[in-house]
């Protein structure tokens, strides 16, 4: 009798270790998406606050930007005001544009300012210059040999100076598509 008891022992053994192989899936990968899941969570993460990270570079770099530029304006403006008053012109305006005024130099009628915005690795700093268009750089010398005609209209005035009473370039012409 023991070696019949033995022999179903060894059967029923069998059997549920046979159903306990198909229970479990026959691998030792149970839980593995979970972990695939996670680690891909983590990684879109990163990547999101990444992204962030440089929309608010970019963010400060076009505050900056803004700034400098309209705090060139303003000094270029107030230049007859003295280079003190105009950088304190410019100094308001690029503190009305969140961002600060770092350099402000004034030569004549020309401003070059540098503006910052941003804290720590997002920070920028720009530069802008404002002042009047450069003159023009006079006639070019005969000896310079002939000066080639462009293929297509020229825009804006002719060059040199316009006659007494004349107008300084070519009258208005209307716009078609503002006509009512």
């Amino acid at each position: 009798m023991s070696a019949d008891c033995s022999g179903r022992l060894r059967e029923a053994v069998r059997q549920v270790t046979a159903r306990h192989a198909v229970t479990r899936g026959g691998g030792g990968d149970r839980g593995s998406a979970t972990v695939w899941s996670l680690a891909a969570i983590a990684v879109l993460c990163v990547v999101v606050g990444v992204v962030l990270a440089m929309g608010q570079a970019v963010v400060a770099r076009h505050r900056a930007a803004g700034g400098a530029d309209l705090a060139a304006l303003a000094a270029a403006d107030h230049w007859a005001d003295g280079a003190t008053a105009a950088c304190a012109r410019a100094d308001r305006l690029a503190r009305a544009q969140s961002a600060r005024l770092v350099r402000c130099v004034l030569v004549g009628e020309i401003s070059d300012v540098t503006a910052a915005s941003g804290r720590g690795p997002f920070a920028a700093e720009v530069r802008a210059r404002a002042g009047p268009a450069e003159a023009d750089p006079g006639p070019v010398p005969e000896s310079a040999g002939p000066v080639p005609k462009p293929a297509g209209p020229v825009p804006g005035p002719e060059p040199g100076p316009a006659p007494q009473g004349a107008p300084a370039g070519p009258a208005p012409q209307p716009d078609p598509a503002l006509a009512p």
